[in-house]
C-alpha cells in the first residue's frame, strides 16, 4: 500500500513540534511513525528532505533534523512561580514564552533577559532559551548552611530558587552548619550545576524568633539595622526650634490639638485640632510632623531613608525608615512640646462641608496623646476627657465619610490578624482587629489632607501648564476580572452590578456590608480586592478609582514613607513660587518607592504567615471547624475558626474518593461519589503538619 507523503509530513512535523529541541533521523522517525518497510523508511526520508527545502526544518548534523528555530530575539522579566512552567512574558509580543528548565540558561526569578524564540507549538505556544541575563533582579538569598567536611552549600529558603548555592569553606566566615545566613551569588561559572557564594552575614540559629524575622526582611531585600555613620548622623541633629523659625510659621500652639494613634505606636506623624469659629462652622487643622525641616535633601540619612522608602510592619517590631532618634523623637508630635508641622488647614460647616482651606508650614503643642480604644470609650459612652471635641470631630467624620461613599468610593474594611507574642517571641494568642469610629475618624481627616494637597497642585486654570508632582493613583479595574469576580460571587448567592461606576461601588458596599461578621467576608473581599488596580505612586495623575477622588496624593506620614517627603519638598518649593521639578528625575522615584512598598507589604505577609504556622505548630492533631476560603486543582485552602488562619487541604491527601477541579464552577467535584466542595461551604478538619521553613500548614479533612 502506497503511503501518503502529505499525511507524514504533518505527522512528521506534529512529532518535531512537541520535541523542538530534539534530533532526529528517518530511522529514528520511522520507529515513532511505526514503519517497517524499506519503501516507508525512503518516504521518511523524503520528508524529511522536503521539510528542509521548504525552511521547516534545520539539518542540524549530517542525517540529523531538527525543527526549524525561529530565531525571534525579544526581552522580557523571567517568572519561575508559575505551578507548571517557567515563562518570559515579553511586552512587546504581549504573551509568554515557555522556557523548558534546561534552556533557563542561569536565569533566576524576575532577572530581565533576552530570549531566542525557536518554536511555537499548540501544547506550549511560543517556546524559547534564555541566551542573555540583562539584568538580575536579585543576587542575595536567605538560606541554611549545610556543612560537611570537605565544602558547604546554602540551602535557599526561597521556593523560586530552584539551586543551592555552593559555599567554599575559605569563604563560610565561621557560619556552622544548621545556621541562617544571607549569602551572595559571587561567579556562576557557564558548566557548572550551581551557583557559587559568599557569606554576607550570620543571621543566627535557624528557627530563633529574631533570625526568622532578620530573615524575612532579607529576602525581600529590606535592611534590619542602620548603618552607624547614619544613626551617628541622626544624634547630631539639632532639635532646637529658633524664634526665627517660629515667626515663619502658624503659631496653633494655644489651639486644641490632639494625636490619635494605636496604642503601642512610637512614632506619630499626624495630629488634628479644633477651633469653633464664631459663625458656627469649624476650622479643623490636620497638622503632619514636618520631617523635611530636619531631614536634609541629599544628607547620608536623606540618601538611607530614600533606599528604604517606606517603615516595615512585621509581627513584632517595625523597621524604622528614619532612625528612631528622628521617628520617635526629633519629628514624632509628642504631647506638650513645641513641634514643627505642615498643615492643611480646613474650615468645615456642621454638615461637613468645605468652605475655605490653607495649607503652610505651622508650629503646634499637643494637649494630649489619646490611644484609638480610649478615643472609642469616649465615642461610646459620650463621657471623658474632651469628650466635647471628640464628639464634633467624629460628626464631622462620618459626614465626610458619607460623602464619599455617595461619591463614588469603595469600602474595603477588613479586618487586620495580629498576634499576641510572648518574651520569646512566640505567640500565645491571635487577635482579629476590625476598624472602628475611632480609626475612621483619623482615617476620614487623613484623606481630606491627601486630597486637598493633591488639588492645591495638580488643579489648573485652563491653558496653564500642570507642575511635576507625586499622585498616589488608583485605575479603574480591568472589566473582565470584574466579570469575573461577579461570577465567583454570585456561585455563593451575591449579585454585582456592572453598569457603571456609580453601581460598581454601591453593589460592593451593599455586599460589603451584608457579609459583615460572616466568615467568608474576608475571602469575598480579598477576591475583590484582586480584581482591582494596584495603587501606586507616580508624576501622571489618573485619579483614584477605590476614593472616588479625582486629585490624591500621599502628604500625611512623612516619617514612614518616602513618597510623602518628596510631596512635603514639592509643596513648599511651588507654595514658594518655584518652577515645576524635572518630571523624568520624580517619576523615577515614584517607581523606586512603589516597588519598596510592595516589597514591605510581602514581608509583613511573610512574617505573619510565619507566625500562623507557629501558632498551629503544637495543634498538630487537634480538629478545628473551617470554612473553604479558595479552592485549585491541588488543594482546598480553608480558614480555620476562630483564628482566621489559613491552611490547605491537598488533594492527594482526600483518600475516600478521586477529586477533579472544576475551574468553570470553582469546585472540586468527586469522582465516584456525589461530594462536592465549594468555596463558603462549611467543613471540619486536622492540623497535619506545620512547615515553618515553607511557612506551610497542611491539613485534614474530617468526614462527618
Amino acid at each position: 500500500m502506497k503511503t501518503d507523503i502529505n499525511k507524514v509530513s504533518k505527522q512528521v512535523l506534529a512529532i518535531l513540534k512537541e520535541n523542538p529541541d530534539k534530533q532526529y533521523n528517518y530511522r529514528q522517525l520511522s520507529k515513532i511513525l511505526g514503519f517497517t518497510t524499506a519503501a516507508q523508511q525512503k518516504t521518511a526520508s523524503k520528508v524529511l528532505q522536503q521539510l528542509k527545502t521548504s525552511g521547516q526544518l534545520d539539518e542540524v548534523k549530517k542525517g540529523k533534523f531538527q525543527l526549524k528555530r525561529i530565531k525571534t530575539l525579544t526581552t522580557g522579566i523571567i517568572d519561575f512561580s508559575q505551578r507548571k512552567n517557567t515563562v518570559v512574558f515579553s511586552e512587546e509580543l504581549g504573551e509568554n514564552i515557555y522556557i523548558a528548565s534546561k534552556n533557563t540558561n542561569r536565569a533566576l526569578h524576575k532577572d530581565v533577559v533576552e530570549v531566542s524564540i525557536f518554536a511555537k507549538t499548540k501544547k506550549r505556544g511560543l517556546e524559547g532559551e534564555i541566551t542573555k541575563i540583562i539584568k538580575r533582579n536579585n543576587q542575595e538569598f536567605v538560606g541554611t548552611i549545610i556543612k560537611s567536611e570537605n565544602f558547604a552549600f546554602c540551602s535557599v529558603d526561597n521556593k523560586l530558587m530552584p539551586f543551592d548555592i555552593f559555599i567554599p569553606l575559605k569563604k563560610l566566615k565561621n557560619a556552622k552548619h544548621g545556621e541562617k545566613v544571607i549569602v551572595k551569588i559571587s561567579d556562576w561559572p557557564e558548566f557548572a550545576k550551581n551557583p557559587i557564594g559568599d557569606i554576607v552575614d550570620i543571621l543566627g540559629k535557624s528557627g530563633e524568633h529574631n533570625t526568622e524575622m532578620h530573615a524575612i526582611l532579607a529576602e525581600y531585600g529590606l535592611p534590619y539595622k542602620f548603618p552607624e555613620e547614619v544613626e551617628a548622623a541622626a544624634e547630631q541633629i539639632s532639635t532646637e526650634i529658633t524664634a526665627e523659625e517660629i515667626k515663619k510659621r502658624k503659631d496653633f500652639r494655644k489651639t486644641f490639638t490632639i494625636t490619635i494613634d494605636p496604642a503601642d505606636a512610637k512614632d506619630f506623624d499626624d495630629a488634628i485640632s479644633l477651633k469653633k469659629l464664631e459663625n458656627g462652622n469649624f476650622e479643623i487643622g490636620i497638622h503632619i510632623a514636618d520631617v523635611t525641616h530636619y531631614l536634609k535633601e541629599g544628607s547620608i540619612i536623606d540618601k538611607e531613608a530614600y533606599k528604604r522608602a517606606t517603615s516595615v510592619y512585621l509581627v513584632d517590631r517595625v523597621v524604622p525608615m528614619l532612625p528612631e532618634v528622628l521617628s520617635n523623637n526629633v519629628c514624632s508630635l509628642n504631647a506638650n512640646t513645641d513641634k514643627l508641622t505642615f498643615s492643611t488647614v480646613v474650615i468645615f460647616d456642621e454638615e461637613g462641608s468645605i468652605k475655605k482651606t490653607w495649607i503652610g508650614r505651622t508650629i503646634i503643642n499637643s494637649n494630649r496623646r489619646f490611644s484609638y480604644e480610649e478615643v472609642q470609650k469616649i465615642i461610646d459612652n459620650g463621657v471623658g476627657e474632651y469628650a466635647e471635641e471628640i464628639k464634633i470631630f467624629n460628626n464631622i467624620a462620618k459626614k465626610l465619610r458619607a460623602q464619599r461613599f455617595n461619591s463614588g468610593a469603595i469600602s474595603f474594611d477588613r479586618g487586620d490578624l495580629r498576634f499576641e507574642i510572648d518574651e520569646t517571641g512566640k505567640p500565645i494568642n491571635v487577635i482579629y482587629k476590625k476598624a472602628t469610629e475611632a480609626n475612621q475618624l483619623i482615617e476620614e481627616f487623613m484623606l481630606v489632607a491627601n486630597k486637598k494637597v493633591a488639588e492645591k497642585i495638580g488643579k489648573v486654570k485652563l491653558n496653564e501648564e500642570p507642575k511635576t508632582f507625586v499622585y498616589r493613583v488608583h485605575d479603574e479595574p480591568d472589566y473582565e476580572r470584574l466579570k469575573q469576580f461577579k461570577e465567583f460571587a454570585a456561585k455563593l448567592g451575591h449579585d454585582i452590578s456592572l453598569k457603571n461606576k456609580k453601581t460598581i461601588a454601591t453593589s460592593l458596599n451593599n455586599l460589603f456590608k451584608d457579609l459583615k461578621d460572616k466568615p467568608e467576608a474576608d475571602v469575598i473581599a480579598n477576591y475583590a480586592i484582586r480584581s482591582m488596580s494596584r495603587a501606586i505612586y507616580t508624576t501622571e495623575n489618573i485619579g483614584h478609582y477605590g476614593l472616588g477622588f479625582k486629585h490624591y496624593t500621599h502628604f500625611t506620614s512623612p516619617i514612614r514613607r518616602y513618597p510623602d517627603v518628596i510631596v512635603h519638598r514639592l509643596l513648599q518649593q511651588y507654595l514658594n513660587g518655584g518652577s515645576s521639578a524635572i518630571q523624568k528625575q520624580i517619576e523615577a522615584k515614584c517607581v523606586h518607592s512603589s516597588e519598596m512598598e510592595n516589597k514591605a507589604m510581602s514581608a509583613e505577609r511573610a512574617s505573619k504567615k510565619y507566625k500562623a504556622v507557629e501558632f498551629m505548630k503544637d495543634k498538630i492533631g487537634d480538629t478545628f471547624d473551617g470554612f473553604i476560603s479558595g479552592i485549585t486543582e491541588w488543594g482546598i485552602y480553608v480558614e480555620v475558626f476562630p483564628f482566621k488562619i489559613e491552611g490547605m487541604i491537598l488533594v492527594r491527601d482526600i483518600a475516600d474518593d478521586f477529586f477533579y477541579f472544576d475551574e468553570e464552577a470553582s469546585m472540586l467535584i468527586a469522582h465516584y461519589s456525589d461530594k462536592k466542595y465549594r468555596i463558603g461551604d462549611k467543613i471540619k478538619i486536622k492540623v497535619l503538619r506545620a512547615d515553618l521553613i515553607k511557612r506551610q500548614l497542611d491539613f485534614q479533612l474530617i468526614n462527618e
